[in-house]
């Protein structure tokens, strides 16, 4: 219960500032996450409502990262590990305990993508603009479709972008067959 009150209070801070630099005319363009460790930049144009972690009915012969369906507000969703499946040439995730997943968050894609889907996210980190980084390159070659700019911030911490609308095309995301 603590979970679900915790994650309204990071939503209406969220809210909040996002409503403050909308006033200000601060461009804020990315909600940071936290997924597998490593720090993704999501743009908040492509992003929809944050759930927190709920039952997810798992399908059978799906590919690992692909964890299930779960009903978020009376609709029915995919759910997609996002460490998983960014890892899925590698090594298969590893196994999240119950703890672990109570303190994870479900990313709706935003409507206007037109996919029922959303990222399992282990943690919310907040919102970024550009000015919070120092730094951007290219993506490294071989890199996936959805994978933008990779930016670096002041403490050296480097954040990967990933176009959630690019993901909702990638032939591996649409192909959850195992």
């Amino acid at each position: 219960m603590a979970n679900r009150e915790a994650l309204r209070e990071l939503q209406a801070r969220l809210a909040s500032r996002l409503q403050t630099a909308r006033d200000e005319g601060v461009a804020v363009s990315w909600l940071a996450v936290e997924a597998g460790g490593h720090p993704y930049l999501l743009p908040l144009g492509q992003a929809g409502e944050i759930f927190p972690w709920t039952h997810v009915q798992a399908v059978p012969y799906t590919s690992q990262w692909f964890m299930g369906v779960a009903n978020l507000r009376g609709g029915l969703y995919g759910i997609v590990d996002l460490a998983g499946l960014i890892a899925h040439g590698g090594a298969a995730p590893a196994p999240r305990s119950e703890l672990a997943l109570a303190d994870a968050s479900l990313l709706v894609f935003n409507a206007a993508l037109d996919i029922n889907a959303a990222l399992l996210i282990d943690r919310l980190v907040g919102l970024r603009s550009a000015d919070a980084f120092t730094a951007s390159q290219a993506p490294a070659a071989g890199a996936p479709a959805y994978f933008g700019a990779v930016y670096t911030a002041s403490d050296g911490a480097r954040w990967q972008e990933i176009s959630l609308q690019k993901l909702a095309q990638d032939p591996v995301f649409l192909s959850i067959s195992a």
